[in-house]
């Protein structure tokens, strides 16, 4: 458990919630750690590995809003041990997540690996930069495989994580996923029925 994580996450409110459900004493000696909240190896390797993530802002008028975002795999970078960031392409133009970090700076996001039943949750402050504001740092985060406007890139300082325990989520597997899992079935069967019509040509 991140108690960093849960430093920022249990308010008043919450905790108000946790008494009403008999669950207050589990953290009653509860204190956040979250100056020593850093992304490790495996938070790098799990990061680095995802193709799409849901990220969450606030509105000035205090309204929540998720919107789901996709790339390439590997499209978020982990820049150092505190520091995300990505290439924002084009969409849909209603730019309501650029709106609401312009007011907001704070993000929650959620990583999910459906086929391992796992989840990262991160909490932290974003920043826009344009793509002519650091080249370095444009340079990291797009791909010319890529097709799409870049308008801007988003940094994000962590401010913590924590990862999720794997009950209710339903493993779920990519087109490619499949495709792979089912490659060796697929030889295997065109080297059964190769064998079937010779079988029949020298019995014919």
């Amino acid at each position: 458990m991140a108690y960093g994580f849960l430093d920022i996450a249990v308010t008043p409110s919450v905790r108000a919630a946790q008494a009403e459900m008999g669950a207050d004493a589990m953290w009653a000696d509860f204190s956040g750690h979250r100056d020593f909240d850093r992304f490790t190896d495996s938070e790098k390797a799990f990061i680095e590995g995802r193709d799409s993530f849901y990220m969450a802002s606030v509105s000035e008028t205090g309204w929540p809003y998720v919107q789901h975002r996709g790339g390439p795999r590997g499209f978020v970078k982990v820049l150092d041990d505190r520091t995300l960031a990505f290439a924002d392409y084009r969409g849909n133009r209603q730019y309501i997540s650029t709106g609401n970090f312009a007011a907001n700076d704070r993000a929650c996001l959620i990583l999910m690996d459906y086929p391992s039943r796992s989840r990262l949750k991160i909490y932290a402050h974003v920043e826009k930069l344009g793509p002519g504001d650091d080249q370095g740092l444009t340079e990291d985060v797009t791909d010319s495989a890529y097709k799409g406007k870049l308008e801007r890139i988003f940094r994000l300082r962590l401010a913590s994580f924590d990862w999720n325990c794997q009950q209710h989520i339903t493993p779920r597997f990519t087109q490619a996923e499949v495709v792979a899992a089912i490659d060796p079935l697929r030889k295997r069967l065109a080297e059964l029925e190769a064998e079937n019509a010779e079988l029949r040509t020298r019995t014919g």
